[in-house]
């Protein structure tokens, strides 16, 4: 151990002269001229030190000389050397006489320190230093160090205000209790260990040194270590002290050994695990006996586990575990569940217990029933890690439960499974429930539950718990039956409708609806309960109307609105909320097109949309949702633009036709101005609209009223525009489907909407389109859109110039399906009628 008291060997000196008694002549060695510890007597009757002689007579040896008499010179008959018995006896009468006296002026002067705190620290220093010189000397003076009351007066002086003497004081309690068992429990009476361990967050790098080693000796003492573990916080320091990379190599294995010392006791080992030393519990659980077995699995039960940490527990007691939940005791079993819990919420983990084979013996717990089996209270344990086994992604398919070969996804287990559900507490129910959600999410075994639930007959038993008393069991049931509505929609959209309003329907929409705090946010249950709306079949007529009356539309969007505009504070479950209300309010622009032939039912839905600004919501939605990524409002919000658009034609209020246009186009996106026929003189530029209405439709229109996108300011052509340049293809084509709602055969003036297209600077990302062939589907639309547009004999002129469009159409003629052929074939008419090329096209896309 390093020196941290500093003047030690001038300490020692001013020490000898304060403290030793003067030593008579015959006690010093003629020789060494230091008192003697062995005396002995030659023939001549002087007295040596034993040592000092017999080296004496080796030396006349070995020069070859008779053996003489180191004082007389006189020569010796022999070498023979007898004990001086009663010299020995006296001197050491003085040196305990000497001692006793130099310990007790050292405990006076260490006590006088203590409690007046007027000594200098060099008198408290050599008062130190001569215990520490006793205490080397032999391990009887430690003994007599602890009778003499020394201990407590120097355990005081840690508080010391003098860094060296808190120093010295730490460095001579250590030698005290090094090797002496009294000493150690006498030191770890009252506070004191709490004082040395308060040193381990010291600044000063000797002081947590010197504290950690005596911490060190200390836990040499199983006693001691109880004591030490039970001191707050003391455990984590050490814990963090052996695992640093700033602390000295001494300090890092003293505080390391001190930890090895104290895991003997199991408190001990709890706390290191809390505190990131997890090994020492592993250990116990590997090799101690059943019984220290079930204690560590419930302390592994209780920690909170980061990932990488379950994975390193999985692989290493993994099947330990999995062995004692097939065989173990009731309590041995109820352990392991709570720790297999924890371990088994991570996904790698999981895996790792699933192929510890922890699956036939799990779920055989948790359907059997009687006596010897699982209390209900495990049985919540056991469907909890079955919800994170599934979790995890595993193929469940593969892994058999018995020597029948029945898997998890076997119909007999998913009835079983529903059965439990339906017969059990809330909080199974709760966890069984999520176990199927977790089946359903994946593509792989949805249709396995599917087909167990249709033959079960549990459709209606499922949709029950929509109107639980758990809103855990609400939203765990709202997430399976969202999960298989792409696979069973007709049939959940005709158990929620029964009843009515009373009914489930009712019950969804009034946990969709309110709004207890609007601080608090959108739920979890109200995003799980619009999502599942919004995912059945939205051309179920039946249950469009049953909304409607329920005043769901209306309900959904408002919120809509309420949270674009803040009202409602956002949270994680705003955006798939927002995603199922868009998909619910997409069902109405499907109910308008297909109740064309029923005027008054149409009627009903055309006041609906007007009512709650439908048009405008969904072209918001468009511009709020471009960089937040969520695709599907921005694909529904589309599908429904172009619906609304459709009925734009049949609902403007056309005036008398007014008078002839003039013959001048205007185009934002391909160039200036150009004459229809290519006169010289420039005419005058054509009105937007005669009288007011609208250049695509011919009437009085408006977004709001008519659903006219192409209304001066709305924006919605802009925002459709920059759809086209969206990475998801789906939503591409929703966009130029609804663009091309205004240069369909069902507009007024197909041509102004081409030109509308164009001065929202859209014709070329429309053409782009169809130079990229993204897919069948789109290239479909696209092809049909720019043979709409190359009808505008000006804008047919500047895109043949573009031979990349031609390649394009030429691809589509020979590629494509009959309807795209014969639609590519004419588009391509348009561009061989023009025997000229022009620059502009080409200026048009540099500016693109």
């Amino acid at each position: 151990m390093a020196d941290f008291g500093g003047g030690d060997s001038e300490l020692e000196e001013q020490s000898n002269e304060g403290y030793q008694e003067p030593a008579f002549e015959a006690f010093m060695c003629p020789l060494t001229k230091q008192v003697m510890h062995d005396p002995v007597t030659i023939e001549t009757g002087q007295t040596f030190e034993r040592e000092a002689i017999l080296k004496w007579f080796r030396e006349c040896r070995d020069s070859g000389r008779k053996p003489t008499c180191p004082l007389t010179q006189a020569e010796l008959r022999s070498t023979d050397i007898s004990p001086s018995i009663a010299l020995r006896n006296v001197i050491d009468e003085w040196r305990a006489r000497n001692e006793d006296k130099e310990l007790d002026k050292a405990f006076a002067s260490l006590s006088l320190t203590t409690t007046q705190h007027a000594q200098d620290d060099a008198d408290t220093l050599r008062a130190l230093l001569y215990v520490s010189q006793m205490c080397h000397r032999s391990a009887a003076k430690k003994t007599l160090v602890r009778r003499q009351g020394v201990i407590p007066t120097i355990t005081d002086l840690l508080k010391s205000s003098s860094r060296r003497v808190r120093l010295k004081a730490l460095e001579v309690l250590r030698l005290i209790v090094e090797d002496n068992d009294e000493n150690k429990e006498e030191l770890g009476k009252g506070d004191t260990i709490r004082t040395i361990i308060k040193f381990l967050s010291n600044e000063n790098f000797q002081e947590r040194e010197l504290a950690v080693s005596l911490l060190y000796e200390l836990s040499k003492l199983d006693p001691i270590c109880e004591r030490i573990g039970a001191i707050y916080g003391a455990i984590l320091l050490l814990v963090g002290m052996a695992s640093s990379k700033s602390e000295n190599g001494v300090a890092v294995e003293k505080a390391e050994n001190t930890l090895k010392n104290l895991d003997k006791y199991e408190t001990n080992v709890k706390q290191m695990a809390e505190n990131g030393r997890l090994q020492p519990l592993l250990t116990k659980l590997i090799q101690g006996t059943p019984q220290v077995q079930v204690a560590m699995a419930e302390y592994l039960g209780e920690l909170a586990l980061a990932n990488d940490v379950k994975v390193v527990v999985a692989e290493q007691v993994g099947a330990l575990l999995v062995s004692i939940l097939k065989t173990g005791s009731l309590p041995a079993r109820e352990a392991t569940l709570k720790a297999l819990r924890e371990i088994s919420s991570n996904e790698s983990s999981a895996k790792i217990l699933l192929q510890a084979g922890i699956l036939p013996p799990l779920v055989k717990d948790l359907f059997s029933l009687g006596a010897g089996h699982l209390p209900m209270r495990l049985k919540e344990v056991s469907a909890a890690i079955l919800a994170n086994l599934v979790a995890s992604g595993a193929s469940f398919r593969s892994i058999p439960l018995d020597e029948s070969g029945e898997t998890l996804l076997s119909e007999e287990m998913v009835h079983s499974l529903l059965h439990l559900i339906s017969n059990t507490g809330p909080a199974i129910e709760c966890k069984l429930l999520n176990v199927l959600v977790g089946l359903t999410g994946s593509p792989s075994t949805v249709a396995d539950v599917v087909s167990a639930i249709r033959s079960s007959g549990a459709t209606i038993s499922l949709i029950q718990f929509v109107e639980a008393a758990h809103r855990e069991i609400r939203v765990e049931s709202l997430k399976l039956l969202r999960n298989v509505s792409p696979y069973m929609g007709a049939e959940l959209a005709d158990a929620l409708g029964l009843g009515g309003s009373t009914g489930h329907l009712g019950s969804l929409l009034g946990v969709i609806t309110v709004t207890e705090d609007h601080r608090s946010g959108v739920t979890e249950e109200q995003a799980a309960a619009v999502a599942l709306l919004g995912d059945l079949p939205e051309r179920d007529w039946n249950l469009t109307r049953q909304l409607q009356e329920l005043g769901a539309f209306r309900a959904l969007a408002t919120k809509l609105v309420e949270l674009r505009r803040g009202t409602i504070r956002g949270n994680r479950h705003v955006a798939p909320f927002t995603e199922g209300a868009v998909k619910v309010l997409y069902r109405v622009t499907c109910a308008l097109q297909l109740q064309l032939q029923e005027e008054e039912a149409a009627e009903v839905y055309v006041e609906l949309a007007r009512e709650v600004g439908l048009a405008p919501l969904f072209v918001e939605l468009l511009q709020q949702q471009m960089s937040s990524g969520q695709d599907a409002v921005l694909l529904y919000s589309a599908m429904a633009l172009e619906n609304l658009s459709l009925q734009s034609a049949r609902l403007t209020d056309v005036p008398e036709p007014p008078p002839p246009p003039g013959s001048l186009l205007m185009c934002g996106c391909f160039g200036g101005p150009r004459h229809r026929h290519g006169h010289g003189k420039q005419p005058q530029p054509q009105l937007p609209g005669a009288m007011g209405t609208c250049r695509v439709h011919g009437g009085f229109c408006s977004l709001r009223e008519t659903f006219c996108l192409a209304e001066s300011g709305c924006k919605a052509v802009e925002r459709l525009v920059a759809c086209l340049e969206h990475a998801d293809d789906r939503v591409v084509e929703a966009a130029l489907a609804a663009l091309s709602t205004l240069v369909g055969d069902g507009v007024a003036n197909a041509t102004e909407g081409v030109l509308v297209v164009g001065e929202a600077e859209g014709l070329r990302p429309v053409v782009e389109v169809l130079v990229e062939n993204r897919t069948e589907a789109l290239q479909r639309r696209a092809v049909w859109a720019v043979e709409r547009i190359l009808r505008v004999e000006d804008i047919a002129l500047e895109v043949a110039a573009d031979q990349t469009v031609a390649s394009a159409l030429v691809e589509a003629y020979r590629n494509g399906d009959v309807r795209t052929r014969q639609t590519a074939e004419r588009a391509l008419r348009h561009l061989d009628r023009i025997p000229n090329f022009s620059s502009a096209f080409h200026q048009a896309k540099g500016r693109a």
